[in-house]
């Protein structure tokens, strides 16, 4: 049997049954026992992978006086939060309706209401798919960007946690973005999560360190005259949640005619200004393990 043949009649089958299987098994437990077997699991494995050490080197970016003991409980914690927010993907629908609390809500139905498209984004902050999953509930669905997997059977199963925010999930790449302008056209909301590395994006100063930043929500906003909607996600322990979300952000306040950096640089740096204060906030629930300085 070839290759594609044997990928595509046995190991994205095979692939899809597990993933099925554990979200099944996930959603059979209490949601508080999914998150914390997820944050226990996670507690114990992340601190001995490798990626464990681009967490302590970020943090020694972002934070070059915390001393190595308080870096070690930072990531520690931050591996229990990922454990914990992908554990509870099965269990979004009930985080939304009992653990919850949304400071805000006028800011979100104004967002809704207003006649304008728009675009809401956060980051890896917490569990990040409270946002997008609020947004839809509130009766904003959200084209959403995302990774998907090469295996379009684990999609479904993404694509099926992933429901509440809303039916459009748009993959990254050049195709993805031809339906963001679709949606901002036909007067839509974006969802985006903004804290990422983009290699071919722009420098933009993050924990006062050039990160290499995507500038898409700079220029959607800017082209489409897009409304913001900043949202920042707190885990307030276990299984529960505060959103907080901002009053509505005009475009046009990111940027000052007059300043020789590019209208991108501009915007991009108070967005990141504004992640990296969430962050500051909260260090233990920002998603460390990722290169998103070129040192790290």
């Amino acid at each position: 049997m070839s290759r594609p043949l044997l990928r595509r009649w046995l190991r994205d089958p095979l692939e899809a049954g597990i993933a099925w299987g554990l979200f099944g098994l996930l959603r059979a437990l209490p949601l508080d026992v999914a998150s914390g077997l997820g944050g226990f699991l996670a507690r114990r494995i992340g601190p001995l992978l490798p990626v464990n050490r681009v967490g302590d080197a970020n943090l020694r970016l972002a934070f070059p006086e915390m001393p190595a003991g308080e870096r070690r409980r930072v990531l520690r914690a931050a591996w229990d939060n990922l454990g914990r927010t992908l554990f509870e993907y099965p269990h979004l629908d009930r985080i939304l309706n009992e653990r919850v609390e949304i400071v805000g809500m006028a800011h979100l139905e104004a967002f809704r209401d207003d006649g304008r498209c728009g675009i809401a984004f956060s980051g890896h902050i917490a569990n990040w798919e409270i946002m997008p999953a609020a947004a839809g509930w509130a009766g904003v669905p959200l084209t959403n960007v995302y990774r998907a997997p090469n295996n379009p059977r684990v999609d479904a199963v993404i694509r099926h946690a992933r429901r509440l925010a809303g039916p459009d999930l748009v993959p990254k790449g050049a195709a993805g973005a031809r339906l963001l302008l679709k949606a901002l056209k036909k007067g839509g909301h974006l969802g985006l999560l903004v804290d990422q590395k983009m290699n071919d994006g722009i420098a933009v100063p993050f924990f006062g360190r050039p990160a290499m930043t995507a500038s898409a929500v700079a220029d959607l906003a800017l082209k489409f005259d897009a409304v913001l909607l900043a949202a920042q996600p707190v885990r307030l322990g276990g299984a529960r949640f505060r959103l907080m979300i901002m009053p509505l952000i005009e475009p046009s306040s990111l940027v000052n005619p007059a300043a020789t950096d590019s209208p991108q640089v501009q915007f991009m740096t108070r967005i990141n200004g504004l992640l990296e204060s969430w962050i500051r906030a909260n260090p233990a629930q920002w998603l460390w393990f990722h290169r998103r300085w070129p040192k790290s």
